[in-house]
């Protein structure tokens, strides 16, 4: 064997450092992308929660607004009657006593 044949039998077989280094990019690679796997799932869990989370809140917001309307509104028509009340007794004459002698 001469120089050529050496030099065919390198191309055809790896040397066992490129051999090495290719298993070591190949697991970092798979690593990598089992982390950004990981991450990808952990990103749409969080938004998840927090799409639950604004759901919940909105929904909150939108029990107590209610409350508040029908506590304002149960206020004014309490008003109104304690006032139509005091209109009505202001209108009525009390009857007089007669005086002591």
């Amino acid at each position: 064997m001469g120089a050529a044949g050496a030099l065919s039998e390198s191309i055809f077989m790896p040397n066992p450092t490129e051999e090495r280094r290719d298993q070591a990019r190949r697991k970092a690679q798979n690593h990598f992308a089992a982390s950004e796997q990981r991450d990808a799932l952990v990103r749409k869990e969080i938004e998840k929660e927090r799409a639950l989370s604004a759901a919940k809140t909105a929904k909150l917001r939108a029990l107590r607004l209610a409350k508040e309307a029908m506590d304002k509104e149960a206020a004014t028509k309490l008003a109104a009657e304690k006032a139509e009340l005091k209109a009505k007794k202001s209108h009525v004459p009390r009857p007089r006593r007669a005086p002591d002698h």
